[in-house]
This record gives C-alpha cells, structure tokens and sequence, in this order.
C-alpha cells in the first residue's frame, strides 16, 4: 500500500452522497489517500464502478456498507468491511431496509406537503438512479425549493424529529447486524458512537453484548465524536482489543465532512483485511 491517510467512511450517489463512485474514488485519489472504503447506507450497488475506477490510481479500495441499525429511539450504524455481498442474510436485511426507507420517505413527503410546496417527483429528481432513497434526498429536494438553505438546515429543520414531519426508520437491533456481518466473512465496526454530546448511543451493557457476538472495532475519529466520548471509547476499544477507526464520513457536497479529516492507521486496517473473509480489497 502506499503511504498517505486511510479514510475507511465515505459515501457515493448510491446513498446519499453527491459524487457518483467514480467521481468518489477520483476524489480520494486527488486527495492523496492511500486507502478508502465506499461505505453506502444499506447497499453494495456501488462497489463495481468503484472497483473499475481505483484501477491505476495507486490506492486501495476497501469494499464495505453502512448497515443500518437501531436500539429505541436512537439510529446505531455499523460499517461493516470485507463481506460477502451474496450472504443470504444481509442481502435479505438490506433489501428490507431500502424497501423501509423508501416507503418512510415517501409518507415524509406526504406530511410536509401538507404545508409545503413539495411532491414525490420534487425529491426523485434529486436521486441517482438506484440510489437507496430517504432523508438526504428529501432535504436537497427543500433546498432546490428553496425551502431550506442547504443538507443541514432542512435536517435541522422541517426535517428534525421534532417538526412533525419525521418518521422513524424500521431497523434491526445492532447485536442482530454484528451477526449478519460476521456471517458474511465481514468486520463489523460500530459507527461515531459517542456523537450528540453523549459519550455512547449504547449502554455499556449493550456494548459487551457486542463484543460478545463479535463486533471487530469502533469508529473513535469522526468529527461528530465528543472529546469525552472518544476518551472513552480509546480505553473501552483497549480493554477489548478492538480495531480503532478514524473517518471522514464524506458525502461530496451533501455534507461538510472533508476527505481524510479524521483517518486510520495502517496496522489497524490490516487488522481489519486480516478478519475479513468475504470479500478482499481492490488495489489500483
């Protein structure tokens, strides 16, 4: 591998990034990174553009997925790296969440079009074909109303859980995605859980119980971490011997995350690529 940052979290057009994978791994190779994951919400569609588009660049392309998650009230997301993407049990998960998603996005819709001058064809018109559609696409759809100055504020507004809009999105218990996860060959790796001023999203009894069943690491650099937060879970991955990850959680333009912002050591990804066993990183 070449020298340079490991940004092991970015999304492309398949989710709810801006660049499609191509246009992503361009991206990451113009920002002198030496390896990147593609890490799309619930689906692996972009994997073979990336796959064909890191091909002479020099870097190494970590094939991976944010699977989404859920305890309460409380979204939990687990990347998950190096999996078999024809495992019968995530493929089923992951088709239920993105038929969930887009049946919860299509009932927003109907809510804030009550009050606002916004239709399903408004936020298509803002989604790649194929892409797993939500809330990302909603809010680029307030901001081209002009509903909305841009990705954050219409989350922060018409889009918050508080505006009477929102609907919470059907998800599995993240103790089930460890599972699914390790059955595919892949690594599990608890996504920024210490954001929101918290210190964790999961009770540290929860976590255990994820340890347990095998998840292989947590996602300490992410601009969304607490300092406290990501004291805490320094020493928690420590006690465990978890692999650490630092992200850049990269969206394009659709968030304000940069490239290589946070960033992994290469021992640690090579802790990573030593568990995975359902799928192998792409070199350029």
């Amino acid at each position: 591998m070449k020298a340079g940052p490991i940004d092991l979290h970015t999304h492309s057009s398949v989710s709810d990034g801006t660049e499609t994978p191509a246009e992503l791994i361009a991206a990451a190779a113009e920002a002198g990174l030496a390896a990147a994951a593609l890490t799309d919400h619930d689906s692996t569609a972009g994997w073979e553009s990336a796959t064909a588009a890191v091909q002479g660049t020099g870097m190494t392309l970590i094939p991976g997925m944010e699977l989404s998650t859920r305890v309460g009230y409380n979204s939990v997301h687990m990347l998950a790296y190096l999996f078999d993407p024809t495992s019968p049990g995530l493929v089923r998960e992951t088709e239920r969440l993105r038929d969930d998603r887009l049946h919860r996005a299509e009932r927003m819709v109907k809510r804030i079009s009550a009050d606002y001058d916004l239709d399903w064809a408004d936020v298509l018109a803002q989604a790649s074909p194929g892409a797993t559609l939500g809330r990302p696409h909603i809010a680029d759809a307030l901001v081209a109303k002009g509903y909305a100055r841009d990705r954050s504020a219409a989350f922060a507004g018409i889009l918050h859980w508080r505006s009477g809009y929102y609907e919470p999105h059907e998800a599995p218990d993240p103790l089930l995605g460890v599972r699914l996860i390790r059955e595919a060959g892949g690594v599990p790796v608890l996504a920024h859980p210490a954001t929101r001023g918290r210190e964790t999203n999961l009770s540290m009894s929860h976590l255990l119980e994820l340890v347990e069943a095998g998840l292989g690491g947590v996602e300490v650099g992410h601009r969304e971490n607490t300092e406290a937060g990501r004291a805490t879970l320094l020493a928690f991955a420590k006690q465990h011997d978890l692999i650490v990850t630092g992200s850049s959680d990269y969206h394009g333009e659709g968030k304000p995350n940069r490239l290589a912002e946070n960033s992994t050591a290469p021992d640690q990804l090579e802790r990573i690529i030593d568990q995975g066993a359902g799928s192998a990183p792409v070199e350029g």
